[in-house]
C-alpha cells in the first residue's frame, strides 16, 4: 500500500516527484501566480493554450525543470465551487485522477493540497478517509495472472495531503479509517474478479474464515448437506447442477454493550450463473463470476466494522452457490420449500439469486431477531436499465431505514436511487402452483421490483431494504477509481457507513 503523509507545510515545499493542484472553474489565478513564480513563468498561457479552465474532470499536464531534475505538475478540475451538492464526489473523483495521471506517468511521489472539509459538507476526519481510500481504490487493477512485470499497475510509493496545521490531527485519524475501508473495497473487487475456476462456494467459504481469524469475527460455515437439513430449499435447488456444493457462510461482530441491537446483512454469493437450465446466451454468461458481489461485499464490509467497534451487534449472511447445468440441475416447474415454510414454482432458473436470498433472509431473520435488515443482490438486470451504470436500486417499504440509506449512500460514494415497491405489486409473484413463482407475471414489467416482491415474503417483520447492485457492481464507465470489465466492490462503503451512523 501506498504511504500516505499529512503535512502543514506547502506543497511545493514537498521533496516528491510531482505535484498536483485541484482547481475549480474560475480560480486558476492564484494557483497559476505561484507556479509562475516559482516553477513554470509562462503557465498561464500554457493552460489558456491547452483550453483547461478547471472544469469537473479535466486535466492538463505540465513538465519542467526544477535544476536538473524533471518535475510534473498537473492540474485536475474541481468543477463550479457553486454546485455545493458535487462538491464530495468531484473530490472523489479529483483523488482518483491524481493516481491516474501518475501512473500514466510512471510517477512515484507526489503532494498536494486538500480542500477545505466545509466546502465539501464533512469533517476534516472524513476528507482524510476519502483522501486515501479514492486513491487506493484508483490504484487497484486486476492484474493478477499478467507474467509480465511491465504490464502490471504502477504503484505510488507515497502521496502527500497538505493541510491547516489545525486539521491535521484529525485528518490522519481519517487516513487510517481510510486504508481500512479500501483494504475491505478492494479485497471485494479481487474476489469478485476472481475467475470461477478459482473463486467457488469453498473458496469463498475458507476466505471468510481466514478474515475471521484475522479480524476476530466469529464465522461459521453450512455445509450442503446440513443446508438440506435446515430445509433451505432454495440455495439447496441452485447449486444442484454443480459439481461445488453450496454453503451458508455466517460471520458475527459481537459489540461490548450489553442488550445492544443487531443488524443484519445478507449477500447474495452465486460464484458463477450459467443461468441453469434456462442458459444465458453468448454475451450475457462471460462476466457472471461477477454474481456473488453482494456476499463479497456484506463479509468484507464486517472487517471494517470490526475495527471500528461500533455498539451494535453485525452478521453477515453469505448465501453461496454455483448455477450450472447438468443432470441434477433444478428444473423450471420444480416446486421447493424455504427456511421458513413457503414454497414456490421454479418460473426460470435464470431468477436464482431470489431463491437462494430467500433462505438467507428467512435464516437470519429467524436466528437474529434483527432492528434491520439489508440485502445486497446483483438481482436483476432490468435494474440496470432502469438506473444505468452509476446507482444501485434501493427497494423499502420502510421510510426511516430508507433515509439512512440514501444519507449513507451519499456520504460513502455509493449511490443509491429508490425504485418503488408498494403493496399492488406484489401479486406479480403469486403463483396458482404454489404460495410463490420466482419469475413473476410479466405484464407488470417493473423486473427489479419483482424481485424485491419476491424477497418481502422472507424477511417477517423486520424493517428491510433491498439494494439490487447488478448496475454497479461491474464494469461501471467514466470513473476514474473503477476499472473497465472490473468489479467496483459497490456497497462495500455504504454498509460501514450506515452500521457506523446507526442510532
Amino acid at each position: 500500500m501506498t504511504n500516505y503523509t499529512i503535512s502543514d507545510k506547502s506543497v511545493l515545499s514537498q521533496k516528491v516527484d510531482s505535484y498536483a493542484f485541484l482547481v475549480h472553474e474560475g480560480a486558476l489565478k492564484e494557483v497559476e501566480k505561484e507556479i509562475e513564480k516559482s516553477l513554470y513563468p509562462h503557465l498561464s498561457e500554457f493552460l489558456k493554450e491547452k483550453k483547461f479552465t478547471g472544469e469537473k474532470g479535466q486535466t492538463c499536464t505540465v513538465v519542467c525543470m526544477v535544476g536538473k531534475k524533471v518535475v510534473h505538475l498537473f492540474f485536475v478540475g474541481l468543477g463550479k465551487k457553486s454546485e455545493k451538492h458535487k462538491a464530495l464526489e468531484s473530490f472523489r473523483s479529483a483523488c482518483a485522477l491524481v493516481v491516474r495521471l501518475c501512473q500514466s506517468n510512471k510517477i512515484l511521489s507526489i503532494a498536494y493540497a486538500l480542500p477545505a472539509a466545509k466546502d465539501l459538507g464533512i469533517s476534516e476526519e472524513k476528507m482524510g478517509e476519502v483522501f486515501v481510500s479514492l486513491s487506493e481504490m484508483a490504484h487497484y487493477k486486476f492484474d493478477l495472472y499478467l507474467t509480465k512485470k511491465e504490464d502490471k499497475t504502477v504503484i505510488l510509493k507515497e502521496i502527500i495531503g497538505v493541510v491547516d496545521s489545525a486539521d491535521v490531527k484529525a485528518v490522519k485519524a481519517g487516513v487510517v479509517e481510510g486504508e481500512q475501508i479500501a483494504q475491505a473495497v478492494n479485497r471485494v473487487r479481487l474476489w469478485v474478479d476472481l475467475p470461477a475456476n478459482v473463486m467457488s462456494p469453498h473458496e469463498f467459504s475458507k476466505r471468510t474464515k481466514q478474515l475471521g481469524k484475522e479480524f476476530g469475527l466469529e464465522v461459521t460455515v453450512f455445509e450442503e448437506d446440513e443446508i438440506a437439513e435446515m430445509g433451505m430449499g432454495g440455495l439447496k435447488a441452485v447449486g444442484m447442477g454443480s459439481q461445488h456444493d453450496s454453503h451458508l457462510v455466517i460471520m458475527k461482530y459481537t459489540c461490548k454493550k450489553k442488550n445492544a441491537p443487531t443488524i443484519a446483512l445478507v449477500g447474495k454469493g452465486i460464484t458463477f450463473d450459467s443461468g441453469g437450465l434456462n442458459i444465458k446466451p453468448t454475451g450475457y454468461m462471460e462476466t457472471m463470476k461477477e454474481d456473488m458481489s453482494g456476499a463479497a461485499a456484506v463479509i468484507n464490509a464486517l472487517t471494517v466494522i470490526a475495527q471500528r467497534k461500533p455498539d451494535v451487534n453485525v452478521v453477515a449472511v453469505a448465501a453461496l452457490a454455483e448455477n450450472m447445468v447438468s443432470g441434477a440441475s433444478n428444473h423450471p416447474g420444480d416446486i421447493i420449500t424455504f427456511y421458513n415454510g413457503k414454497t414456490a414454482v421454479v418460473g426460470n432458473t435464470d431468477a436464482e439469486g431470489r431463491l437462494v436470498l430467500a433462505d438467507a433472509l428467512a435464516y437470519a431473520d429467524k436466528n437474529f431477531k434483527p432492528v434491520a435488515m439489508i440485502d445486497v443482490a446483483t438481482l436483476t438486470g432490468a435494474c440496470s436499465h432502469a438506473v444505468g451504470p452509476f446507482f444501485s436500486g434501493m427497494l423499502t417499504q420502510d421510510e426511516h431505514l430508507a433515509k439512512k440509506i440514501e444519507a449513507a449512500a451519499y456520504s460513502s460514494g455509493d449511490a443509491v436511487w429508490r425504485l418503488p415497491l408498494i403493496d399492488e405489486y406484489k401479486v406479480m409473484v403469486k403463483s396458482d402452483l404454489a404460495d410463490l413463482c420466482n419469475d413473476g407475471k410479466t405484464k407488470y414489467y417493473a423486473g427489479a421490483t419483482n424481485g424485491a416482491c419476491f424477497l418481502s415474503n422472507f424477511v417477517g417483520e423486520t424493517p428491510w431494504v433491498h439494494l439490487d447492485i447488478a448496475p454497479s457492481a461491474f464494469d461501471v464507465p467514466d470513473k476514474p477509481y473503477f476499472r473497465p470489465n472490473s468489479a467496483t466492490g459497490v456497497a462495500t462503503r455504504l454498509l460501514v457507513d450506515f452500521v457506523m451512523n446507526w442510532k
